[in-house]
């Protein structure tokens, strides 16, 4: 968990929460709002516009905290492209209420903090706001080291993401050691969407990709040369796929269809608290 403060335009100090879970988890009061309007309004869809997002902004913040909670904070009933119904479960409920909680006592130690700090506004965001990792990539699935198998030069690694479901990831032994994986150890699997080939998931396939992962499509979005897939696997996860709009065609993938999305284990890159 950590707090993050600033110097207003006035001079006051302010401050608001940032969470922090991993090296990629960040929630802030953005999108505790949004799981607030998800709970108001009951869809994804009413939410986003409550709340001034994209209806695929909005998609992506409930998706991205559903992979990288322990637990899904959004539960979705799929009712087409742009419908559907959506509420909170206990779990985000909770995670609302205790974010709100320490919101307001985080505003009473900034006042008291006010009285004690005397270095410059810039020295001051340079303290504090220099903190934080962003990540390109579109898939950040947490979940815990199960196995390591470790090589010559190169260590397996298997990630379970949720009951059934696991991830395998190559990656350098160096890479292993400096990170400490180990059986236990808390990981965020980190999978570019361009990296996730699809498949359907009746087809009889022979393939070298180590990961294949069942999933049922949520959600298709098409641009003028690519489509975005994305899949509902377990435990309220999701999987991002982009792809050419002529192979999503050519595969005819609908909202409901099950699929296959095939990952090859030296494209998961592993990060850690």
């Amino acid at each position: 968990m950590t707090s993050r403060t600033g110097l207003a335009a006035n001079d006051d100090l302010t401050a608001s929460l940032l969470l922090h879970r991993g090296a990629n988890l960040r929630v802030g009061a953005a999108r505790i709002a949004l799981l607030e309007a998800v709970d108001a309004q009951g869809s994804i869809a009413a939410a986003a516009k409550t709340v001034g997002l994209s209806y695929k902004g909005a998609w992506d913040g409930v998706q991205a905290l559903n992979n990288l909670f322990d637990q899904p904070l959004v539960a979705t009933q799929a009712g087409g492209a742009k419908g559907g119904v959506a509420k909170l479960t206990p779990r985000g409920q909770a995670v609302v209420r205790t974010f709100r909680a320490v919101e307001i006592e985080l505003s009473r130690l900034a006042e008291a903090l006010e009285q004690r700090l005397t270095e410059p506004a810039e020295q001051l965001n340079s303290l504090l706001w220099g903190l934080g990792m962003k990540t390109s990539a579109r898939n950040a699935l947490r979940g815990q080291v199960d196995r390591v198998k470790q090589g010559a030069v190169n260590t397996e690694v298997v990630l379970k993401i949720a009951e059934g479901v696991e991830i395998v990831a190559v990656v350098t032994r160096e890479s292993a050691s400096e990170l400490d994986l180990k059986p236990g150890r808390q990981a965020i699997a980190l999978i570019k969407s361009s990296f996730v080939i699809l498949a359907r998931g009746d087809a009889s396939l022979r393939t070298s990709a180590r990961n294949q992962l069942a999933g049922a499509i949520v959600r298709r979005e098409d641009g003028a040369v690519n489509s975005e897939i994305s899949l509902a696997i377990e435990a309220g996860k999701t999987l991002t796929a982009t792809i050419t709009r002529e192979s999503a065609d050519a595969l005819d993938l609908k909202v409901g269809d099950s699929v296959l999305a095939l990952i090859k284990a030296s494209h998961v890159i592993l990060a850690v608290e």
